[in-house]
């Protein structure tokens, strides 16, 4: 059964940390708190002056009796986002005059928020969650003066780093996340809950993807995907077999799971709305499962093999975003219909050459085993489009090497002919931070996919061409028959070689909520 993804509660309360009476002079006993964290900003362009005040440091200062921006000064501050220094007070000797801050919380944090745009509050909470590991309440106003957008960046930031990965055996000691944060001021809750249902959708999406693959296969994941549908209203779940897959014809998911001695699975979760509107859609989201990816006889290299556990982010980040749409009671039916398999290596496998019969007739020369996401999307595509009948199809794949190596590990390839899809998804990932660059489907290289023995190469024929994240789309592409599409090759931001302000390290979880908001903004 899949666990609850628990993350940390994050309150708000009305009030100024000036506050002699009421709810936050409560909470500002330093018996139920243990830190205030105040903004610093960075000055404004043309201005001299080293650091700006932002809400509540200067009732901090006062209630303290302490000149914050010398300590913040002292410490090397600039106010730059993500920046943060923690600052304990001593205890007093007993016999000495009490001073100001005596029963208030001892340690206060210094967080640098930058310009205070999205980005730099999302920051602004990173470096929060890790100047307040192992404390169990944490104060701040740092988004007191922010908009929705802003105070959702900063719970964002906050719960995404506060993040860990589970370890295997003995645990490493004197590292939990902070379990409660108070946001002091004037805060949305709609905000607040809508941050907390992307960086759910993030966790789950990253605890799925860093399972090592010794324990994850096609059936636990689909076990999971059961559990993790079973504790949101209005989400069902289907898990197809080996046997359901052959007699249906899913000629490219059979082939790349033929190998493994855990056979493949499609699992399909729906979420249908009560309530629906004008304008109401149904959405589908076709997410890349590969349990693990030895690249099959075309085998990987050691380095490229080992982190191949993460082969699945695709399928994790479509299951996850699903969840959320669900969970925020949207109007627009959403689908995530999740090809799984194990491109293992074996004598029962696939071959380079062999000629594969996909779900809609089309054949297939397989050219290279290890490019097989496209193979299980293809017959994921078709069947999503036969059997759902959907408005708009997206497919999330870390599916090529050539994304990673033209983008980098910040930004997801984005390949659609739809301009208004396009826009919107560009937009979704402007707010997340989760950051997409358009690509071209370039017509001219379809013809590189041209196979003599079958209707198409899995890869392309002639090496000069390149391109191999392009042509990866255009295959995908033949499988929409002009169903409004888009495809996110997420190869690169799905993994992270050490964390970085709100991404984790290894498996970043990247895409979820990058769709959540997508599927939230359609309403």
């Amino acid at each position: 059964m899949a666990p609850t993804e628990v993350l940390p509660e994050v309150v708000a309360e009305r009030g100024s940390l000036g506050q002699r009476t009421g709810r936050v002079a409560e909470l500002l006993d330093g018996a139920l708190t243990q830190a205030v964290a105040v903004p610093v900003a960075q000055p404004a362009p043309g201005d001299e002056s080293e650091l700006q005040p932002r809400a509540g440091t200067a009732d901090a200062a006062t209630r303290y009796g302490i000149d914050l921006f010398d300590l913040a000064q002292r410490a090397g501050l600039t106010g730059a986002a993500g920046e943060a220094t923690v600052v304990d007070l001593p205890r007093v000797l007993a016999g000495r005059e009490a001073p100001t801050w005596v029963g208030l919380p001892e340690r206060i944090v210094l967080v640098g928020v930058g310009d205070g745009s999205r980005t730099a509050l999302r920051r602004a909470g990173a470096a929060l969650a890790r100047a307040c590991e192992n404390l169990d309440q944490v104060l701040t106003t740092i988004a007191a003066e922010s908009d929705d957008d802003g105070v959702r960046a900063l719970v964002e930031g906050f719960l995404l780093a506060s993040y860990r990965v589970a370890r295997v055996g003995r645990r490493e000691p004197g590292r939990r996340p902070c379990a409660r944060l108070v946001l002091v001021g004037r805060h949305p809750e709609p905000a607040v809950a809508a941050a907390t249902r992307g960086a759910r959708a993030t966790w789950l999406a990253r605890r799925l993807a860093a399972t090592p693959s010794n324990v994850k296969n096609p059936a636990w994941f689909a076990e999971e995907a059961r559990a993790a549908a079973a504790v949101v209203p209005g989400t069902t779940v289907e898990v197809h077999d080996e046997a359901w897959l052959a007699e249906h014809g899913f000629g490219g998911l059979l082939a790349v799971g033929s190998a493994s001695a855990t056979p493949p699975r499609l699992v399909v979760v729906d979420y249908t709305p009560v309530r629906t509107r004008g304008g109401s859609r149904h959405v589908v989201l076709v997410g890349k499962g590969i349990t693990f990816d030895t690249g099959g006889l075309s085998v990987k290299d050691r380095d490229a093999m080992v982190p191949m556990k993460t082969d699945m982010s695709g399928a994790a980040a479509a299951l996850a975003a699903t969840l959320a749409a669900a969970s925020a009671e949207l109007p627009h039916r959403v689908t995530a219909v999740l090809p799984l398999a194990e491109n293992a290596l074996g004598g029962a496998g696939y071959r380079p050459g062999d000629v594969l019969s996909l779900l809609d007739g089309t054949t297939v020369e397989v050219r290279n085993t290890d490019a097989e996401g496209r193979l299980v999307l293809a017959d994921a595509l078709t069947w999503a489009r036969r059997s759902l009948d959907p408005d708009v199809v997206v497919d999330v794949a870390t599916l090529t090497g050539a994304a990673t190596m033209g983008l980098g590990r910040r930004h997801a390839a984005l390949y659609t002919e739809d301009g208004a899809l396009a826009a919107q998804l560009e937009a979704a990932a402007a707010a997340t931070g989760e950051r997409v660059w358009r690509m071209p489907l370039v017509p001219e290289y379809r013809a590189a996919l041209e196979s003599t023995v079958a209707d198409v190469a899995n890869v392309a024929t002639d090496p000069k061409v390149g391109a191999g994240s392009v042509t990866a789309a255009l295959f995908l592409e033949r499988f929409t028959d002009g169903v409004p599409w888009a495809h996110l090759d997420i190869a690169g931001p799905a993994r992270a070689p050490k964390a970085e302000h709100e991404v984790s390290e290894g498996a970043t979880g990247f895409g979820a909520r990058l769709l959540a908001r997508w599927l939230e903004d359609l309403a």
